[in-house]
């Protein structure tokens, strides 16, 4: 192993008694010192089992300490890890599978009769695996890493087309934690709950390495659910949090919430989706300080800083660039944009994922020279605050006007019956598109009419959902995201 990369050895020198990990389901934890070891001893185990450096180690899990436990004996090896998505269906799964190419497979047995056909090389039955495999006095010879080579491959949502492999060097994941660190101000002090599952970048890397990087106590639990989630903020007195919009969106209606203080918490973080406004109003009205960042797997997933305060005053911005990363608002032809002017958001910093596994092309179509081409659109105001507009690919054009869904989902989740919305283009032989709004309501009957005269307190008349569909749920992708691409697909010839 490398000492220069291996920053989980590090710091297990210098403060080995911290404690960096509690398992919420079982409340066992780890110090530094007994991670790193962990992680050194299923090091020794892969290299037994023949993995080399750029090899892919694969793990199937729930959130569970396995996954740093991969991550750090990957780092020590330089073999790069493969969180899988355990909410693929099994076609996907094995898509997933056969372009990585993975030499060692773990899966926790939570799953390993479901996906028997994986394989696997090992089974973790317990938090002790890695002790019922010990093989004693396997040396871990010096392997020559540097800070581009791959440490990790996490693997893009796939809405549309084929999930993509996207490689993350050492020099990636470090300089995310690095520039979040420094620029949100994680201390050694504070402590995370992380319920986004673990196989996504939000899970993985926007606070959990971080703040392990900062020497702080991560708190891992293998489900969410609403009411658990704030109860474990207050009783292992946690910091700061991120959950997506969803899960705000649950957690703000239990009686918990609105009875708990959170004496502890600095800040709650929302991402992963442009959050409903109403989220934001209802941690305003606890006093509580809430902030929106925007990432996505390819970068970071840390991007943008805002003062908890300023939020208020910026309701639905991301800030402004943190320190260690650029961004610019460009056109079609790549020139920036005027204030208040939505344009495509691009990204530069050395946070950013290598390349796209197996698929130059992707890749090269992701870049114009340093910049990463997002694909999601974006405006920044005269202050300087950017806004997310949503993304590229949703912007509706109906009767050659530019409308933005965001702008309109904002307005009607706004409305006190309404419990979620997704607006969309559906296909229109007049209009090119038109407008629609699908809505789910938090009880009892609401009529198109009244959502209509709703939405014309707010919007302009082109904007107002011409089409409103009221469903009992939205559909969700496999990282909990409305799924808009499955109701344009259904409803698109209705």
């Amino acid at each position: 192993m490398q000492t220069e990369i291996d920053w989980i050895g590090k710091r297990a020198q210098l403060f080995s008694n911290d404690r960096a990990i509690i398992d919420a389901d079982t409340d066992e934890s780890w110090t530094y010192f007994e991670i790193n070891e962990r992680a050194e001893q299923l090091a020794a185990i892969l290299v037994d089992h023949q993995v080399n450096k750029g090899d892919r180690v694969a793990l199937l899990a729930p959130n569970h300490v396995s996954y740093l436990d991969f991550l750090f004996a990957c780092m020590k090896i330089g073999a790069i890890f493969v969180p899988l998505n355990w909410r693929l269906s099994t076609d996907e799964l094995q898509y997933v599978v056969n372009d990585s190419g993975p030499t060692f497979i773990a899966v926790h047995q939570l799953f390993s009769e479901e996906h028997e056909w994986l394989e696997p090389s090992m089974i973790i039955k317990t938090n002790d695996y890695i002790n019922s495999n010990h093989l004693n006095d396997i040396p871990l010879s010096v392997v020559d890493i540097s800070e581009k080579d791959p440490l990790a491959m996490v693997y893009t949502g796939g809405t549309t087309g084929k999930p993509k492999g996207a490689v993350l060097s050492h020099q990636s994941i470090f300089w995310n934690a690095i520039n979040t660190i420094v620029s949100w101000n994680l201390t050694k002090e504070d402590c995370t709950l992380t319920t986004i599952p673990m196989f996504h970048t939000g899970g993985l890397n926007a606070l959990t390495t971080p703040i392990l990087l900062a020497g702080g106590t991560v708190v891992l639990r293998s489900t969410f659910d609403p009411e658990e989630a704030v109860e474990e903020l207050i009783n292992y007195r946690c910091t700061t949090v991120l959950f997506i919009p969803t899960m705000y969106h649950m957690i703000v209606q239990t009686e918990m919430f609105k009875q708990a203080d959170f004496p502890d918490m600095k800040v709650f973080l929302s991402g992963g989706a442009p959050c409903p406004l109403t989220v934001y109003e209802a941690f305003k009205n606890k006093g509580l300080k809430f902030k929106e960042g925007y990432g996505l797997t390819e970068a970071g997933p840390n991007n943008f800083y805002i003062d908890p305060d300023e939020a208020l005053l910026h309701q639905g911005s991301v800030g402004r660039a943190m320190l260690f990363n650029e961004i610019k608002i460009v056109d079609e032809d790549g020139a920036e944009v005027d204030v208040n002017v939505n344009g495509e958001l691009w990204l530069k910093g050395k946070h950013l994922f290598e390349c796209y596994w197996n698929n130059e092309e992707e890749t090269r179509n992701a870049f114009i020279q340093d910049w990463f081409l997002t694909g999601d659109l974006a405006r920044r105001d005269a202050a300087g605050y950017v806004y997310i507009a949503g993304r590229k690919k949703e912007m509706i054009i109906s009767g050659g006007e530019n409308i933005y869904p965001l702008e309109i989902e904002h307005w009607l989740q706004s409305h006190e019956q309404v419990n979620e919305v997704a607006v969309v283009g559906l296909p229109h032989d007049k209009w090119g598109e038109v407008v629609a709004a699908f809505v789910s309501l938090c009880d009892g009957h609401m009529t198109e009419e009244v959502l209509v005269k709703y939405c014309e307190q707010k919007l302009s008349r082109y904007k107002i959902p011409k089409k409103f569909y009221m469903v009992d749920e939205l559909p969700k992708t496999h990282v909990g995201k409305i799924d808009k691409n499955a109701l344009v697909k259904e409803y698109s010839n209705i």
